[in-house]
């Protein structure tokens, strides 16, 4: 992505407060102190950094300066797959990543972002709740710790030409993220030939007319000002892009015990303020992208066809991806969930 950044500096977000040390720490553990490396494609100021800004102080406020966050924003450490690469090295400790990097570590977790099943936060928390504690054993499995989920706001199609319908996309040069299978399996279905590209060539490449048309969530459009070389978005959003928070377990397991307790609970705090604010800042950014010019279009009339396109894409991809019976339970959670 452009400058490697990730999320819109769109306003201020709810700060975390400090909560108390349940215990006083023994003598040993009150010498001690650590710093955690955490990789991010955030950018400086962005509404991510405001929260992982305010998750830090808290942290260092709650143990007296013992346990502090430094974050590498903006793409500083690489794109996701440097990120993992990195913490499995031993380079970096932590990461912030979307279900891209996600996957990198544990693959089924790339259910969460199945082709047309939680394309409403009512949808993807009711999934994430319900399987919380098996999502955590594969991490676990896997030599991480998840830490908290986040979301990167609502998934569009933005473009140079109207895309009403599946068929709509062959006419374009689709941008197709080389580390995103389910994009990819979403291409397939609708027979569409994506530009595969990384994440920092989409800017030049809209520049230069290699692509015309991208995914994206109006957050990212709007940060990396993608959304100044397109004409059209998709008002009807399919999807939302899944991420979280990740450390290396035995990074988080050499923790003396009360600055692990005050890691995890600060950062059930901030995730939760996460939450609130990328998905106010995404609204607030798909407005603005309209405000300035994009002209939203309808998907409503094509709806069937986009449904069976994205049903043959997430099918494709399970025993691959996620298991079968995985991705049955997801799709019965998330239709209850409405």
């Amino acid at each position: 992505m452009h400058r490697r950044n990730f999320l819109t500096a769109a306003c201020a977000v709810a700060s975390t407060s400090a909560l108390g040390v349940t215990r006083r720490a023994p003598a040993a553990e009150s010498k001690s102190k650590a710093v955690l490396r955490v990789a991010t494609l955030a950018p400086k100021g962005s509404s991510w950094m405001r929260v992982f800004d305010a998750w830090n102080n808290t942290l260092s406020e709650r143990t007296k300066g013992r346990l502090k966050l430094h974050f590498y924003a903006g793409g500083a450490a690489g794109d996701e797959r440097d990120a993992v690469r990195k913490m499995r090295a031993g380079q970096l400790d932590a990461a912030a990543v979307t279900t891209v990097g996600l996957g990198q570590i544990v693959r089924s977790s790339l259910v969460l972002q199945a082709p047309g099943v939680c394309y409403t936060y009512a949808r993807i928390d009711a999934v994430r709740a319900k399987l919380a504690s098996e999502f955590e054993r594969e991490f676990d499995g896997a030599g991480f710790k998840l830490l908290g989920w986040g979301d990167a706001g609502q998934g569009r199609v933005f473009s140079n030409r109207p895309i009403v319908s599946p068929d709509d996309m062959r006419q374009t040069r689709m941008w197709a993220w080389r580390d995103d299978p389910t994009w990819q399996s979403v291409l397939d279905a609708a027979g569409v030939n994506g530009v595969s590209l990384g994440l920092p060539e989409v800017y030049p490449a809209l520049r230069t007319d290699r692509i015309d048309a991208f995914p994206g969530t109006s957050i990212a459009a709007v940060a990396f000002q993608w959304y100044t070389k397109a004409a059209y978005v998709t008002k009807e959003p399919r999807g939302i892009v899944v991420g979280a928070t990740v450390v290396k377990k035995e990074k988080f397991d050499a923790l003396p015990d009360d600055l692990k307790q005050a890691l995890s609970e600060t950062s059930k705090t901030a995730h939760q303020a996460l939450a609130k604010a990328i998905r106010r800042d995404d609204d607030r950014a798909f407005e603005a992208i309209v405000a300035r010019g994009v002209k939203p279009v309808s998907l409503a009339k094509n709806m069937k066809a986009w449904d069976d396109v994205l049903a043959k894409a997430r099918k494709s991809l399970a025993g691959k991806l996620y298991p079968a019976d995985l991705l049955k339970r997801v799709e019965e959670i998330a239709k209850k969930a409405g």
